[in-house]
């Protein structure tokens, strides 16, 4: 074990780490950026001024709130962006009166948390109940315009974590100001630009109707601390957009499967039905008919490109698609998503029409240059799971091979036979629903599709194979009398408050840590957790009592915003560390780059500043389903689609894993897909979709990337929560998939009364319970006891736990 030693620096100047990971940050959001409309509008020109208006043109929203925060140094707006770029703006009397009301509006806001968390438990839960809206500016007047020739507008939304976005004016829907400024704005005859500064979609189907000149569409996402540069390099061409939506944009909400009964919007928050079943996101938009504003996989460039199908080949148990793309425009060099969707038959089982099979960036392609990619499809992206066989199988018949940029330009390109079903995987029967409910079915739709067969087209064999065993043998722990083991179950409560932000003791501003009951007697170190997923999330500074040694604490409130709610206090005799972590693009944001190669950069990025900062495990990717867009959290997930999002949580994974000493937390574990009363709501879910949707990303990630450790979700899943299911922890993750690391709670999933219960945690195989309190420990003794927790269960928990310390602390040691 190595001598402890503060984390980050004394020096508050900028580090080369800093300046390194601030390039990446601007290159990974530009990248991410989705040009969704251009009528011969953009890219604009830095010679000719711009009118710049919006909530989010001087207070661009780089993130969420809530653990997916980041305390980093500095946020670049999207006008200083424009600045810096060398063009001018023609209202900045507008700006600096926003500037004002921003600051004004903020400490409003914050008074009003200050007296709100004196009322509840927890502080943190009057934060996530109050999201900070941002305000509207003065009127747009003529002035303003004067000499511009384009007017640029940032509609920004905040959310986070604790609270579902609203479906009201100012959330989901502009605000009745936005509204007026753009039809005001329309009409005086000049581009307009949109730019889209949030975490999901804001409807936007009647403004684009209602106006003329609303020439382009950006969907900027929540792009980080660099995101005001990213988005003026896209602005101005100097970079080319390339970024593909991930979730579907609905021209209505009411267009979403079942709308009305999502989240709060059903009056029972104690229990969602999933009536959609496997028809989420564009599944279901895509087998039911339903137009989508913007379809999923959708993003314009500068340029254009045309796609062709070389060939497909059978590589054991998958499929190889080889295909061309050709840049055909003339002035801009680009690089082109390729995406290849599969229909599969539709006797048997009833499927949705069609879905994503495998997908490729291509490299930087100039005007006339041609390229090849090659995609493979896996098998399972072929098959479907059985409730009554317990099985997944890929069923006899013909699958249909579509390419394209995005789903809707998909083309119907060749076609795979399969002579005779076969099962590729069995399973056990997991998560039974309590009560029956009727799906949502396709019914006559899906069975007419049957007869559709193109003549032409290119036709493969492909004769699948089972896939292979899973052979997991868990470590239990002998060497330890089993009392002295029982800490390691839950988080070191020596650090003192069990709350979000204040569970770290040895890295102020980290998550938490595993106990340190052990490491006097045994030389068993504790592990430093963070959270993320959009980067780091730690104090930006704490102090050090240069007698004692000992660091001066916060509340929870100190942890967030920068210290904004609760500014730290100034002590004379004492040393001030800084830890400037970097904000990088947030889940979604990531994902639109649909770039695994620049993921797999993002990681190990943040695996340096791990390293640099003492934490072992960052507490993700999340990488839960966007199944509706009014979830609060979903700028922290990756798609409504679970092959993309186990694929990029994958490339994370590896690029972080890559250094040593560095692990990733996949999140959550499973079906975490609402915030509002999220760690109560029963989640009711058929075990095909679960299978199929909600589980499948996980699967994936665990197969190909080997996470150190899992988080299991706040709900339940019929009737169980997540922490408690051993059909979760035990039979799907390591039983089916061979899962050899750590699984640990959500923060304080044991804490309320009706919450997940200590010793069935160790019991179903979730070996940590974070943060930890005195509670858990008595619990678990006295089932122990009682004889309910078995010594081989706690054995084999903490023997989990053991091996990842060791092997995060032999890595460290290299």
């Amino acid at each position: 074990m190595k001598n402890w030693t503060h984390s980050g620096s004394l020096n508050q100047e900028p580090s080369a780490r800093e300046e390194k990971h601030r390039a990446l940050a601007r290159r990974a959001a530009a990248e991410g950026i989705v040009l969704l409309k251009n009528e011969g509008v953009l890219p604009l020109k830095t010679s000719a001024p711009v009118a710049l208006f919006g909530s989010g043109a001087e207070k661009t929203v780089k993130g969420g709130i809530g653990s997916g925060d980041v305390n980093n140094r500095e946020n670049i707006s999207v006008y200083k962006g424009i600045k810096e770029a060398g063009a001018s703006v023609t209202n900045e009397d507008w700006i600096r009166d926003y500037d004002k009301r921003y600051k004004e509006a903020r400490e409003e806001w914050k008074e009003k948390i200050l007296e709100d968390a004196r009322h509840v438990q927890n502080p943190f839960d009057a934060y996530a109940a109050n999201p900070f809206v941002l305000p509207d500016g003065r009127r747009i007047t003529e002035q303003d315009l004067r000499g511009a020739g384009a007017a640029v507008y940032v509609i920004s939304r905040i959310s986070g974590e604790g609270k579902d976005r609203r479906l009201e004016e100012g959330d989901y829907y502009l605000s009745v100001r936005e509204r007026e400024d753009l039809l005001y704005l329309d009409r005086f005859q000049i581009p307009l630009i949109l730019i889209l500064n949030s975490g999901g979609p804001v409807e936007l189907t009647d403004i684009l109707q209602e106006t003329e000149n609303i020439g382009a569409v950006l969907n900027i996402s929540q792009p980080g601390q660099e995101g005001g540069r990213a988005a003026a390099d896209v602005l101005f061409g100097r970079a080319v957009p390339e970024g593909k939506l991930t979730a579907t944009w609905a021209r209505r909400y009411e267009d979403h499967p079942f709308p009305d009964t999502y989240s709060y919007l059903n009056g029972d928050l104690e229990k969602e039905v999933y009536r959609e079943g496997i028809y989420v996101g564009y599944r279901y938009f895509d087998s039911f008919g339903v137009r989508p504003l913007w379809s999923f996989g959708y993003g314009l460039s500068y340029t254009s490109f045309r796609l062709e199908l070389c060939g497909l080949k059978q590589e054991q148990s998958s499929v190889r698609a080889e295909i061309s793309v050709t840049n055909t425009g003339k002035r801009y060099a680009g690089r082109e998503v390729v995406q290849v969707y599969v229909s599969l038959p539709h006797s048997g089982i009833e499927k949705e029409r069609r879905r994503l099979a495998g997908f490729a960036k291509t490299e930087r392609l100039a005007p006339g240059e041609s390229g090849k990619v090659k995609i493979e499809i896996p098998q399972k992206q072929l098959a479907v799971f059985s409730q009554e066989r317990q099985a997944w199988i890929t069923e006899a018949g013909t699958y249909g091979v579509w390419i394209g940029n995005s789903l809707d330009s998909a083309v119907l390109s060749a076609y795979l036979t399969v002579a005779r079903e076969t099962v590729i995987e069995e399973t056990h029967r997991i998560c039974p629903l309590e009560e029956p409910f009727e799906e949502l079915s396709r019914g006559e739709a899906g069975d007419r599709e049957k007869e559709k067969k193109e003549t032409g087209i290119p036709v493969c064999e492909f004769v699948p194979c089972r896939e292979p065993e899973i052979k997991n043998v868990q470590p239990a722990e002998e060497q330890y009398p089993v009392e002295e083991l029982i800490p390691l179950l839950y988080g070191n409560i020596t650090a003192g408050a069990s709350t979000l932000g204040s569970a770290g003791i040895r890295v102020p501003g980290s998550a938490g840590e595993t106990t340190e009951a052990l490491e006097e007697k045994y030389r068993i170190r504790s592990l430093i957790m963070a959270d993320g997923p959009a980067g780091l999330r730690l104090r930006q500074s704490y102090q050090v009592d240069r007698e004692t040694d000992s660091v001066y604490g916060t509340g929870v409130l100190g942890s967030l915003e920068n210290g904004f709610l609760e500014p730290m206090e100034i002590h004379e005799n004492a040393d001030t560390y800084y830890q400037y972590c970097t904000a990088f693009p947030t889940g979604t944001a990531l994902a639109q780059t649909w770039d695994t190669e620049l993921l797999a950069e993002f990681g190990r990025a943040v695996a340096e500043e791990m390293r640099e900062f003492h934490v072992d495990l960052w507490l993700a990717p999340g990488m839960n389903i966007q199944r509706n867009p009014l979830c609060g959290r979903n700028f922290e997930y990756f798609s409504e689609d679970p092959f993309l999002s186990g694929t990029l949580a994958s490339a994370v994974t590896r690029g972080v894993q890559e250094h040593t000493g560095c692990g990733v937390t996949i999140k959550h574990f499973a079906c975490n897909n609402q915030e509002d009363n999220r760690m109560g709501v029963d989640s009711c879910v058929s075990e095909r979709a679960l299978r199929e949707i909600y589980l499948r990303g996980f699967e994936i990630a665990v197969k190909e990337s080997a996470p150190a450790a899992i988080m299991s979700s706040y709900n339940l899943i019929n009737g169980v929560h997540a922490a408690n299911s051993r059909d979760l922890c035990t039979v799907a993750a390591r039983e089916e998939w061979g899962f050899k690391g750590v699984i640990m709670s959500d923060w304080n999933t044991t804490v309320p009364e009706d919450g997940s219960i200590p010793w069935k945690c160790a019991a179903a195989g979730n070996d940590i319970i974070m943060p930890g309190n005195r509670r858990d420990d008595a619990d678990i003794r006295r089932a122990y006891e009682r004889g309910e927790l078995s010594e081989k269960q706690i054995r084999e928990c903490a023997g989990r736990i053991l091996a990842l310390v060791k092997k995060l602390n032999e890595e460290t040691q290299k």
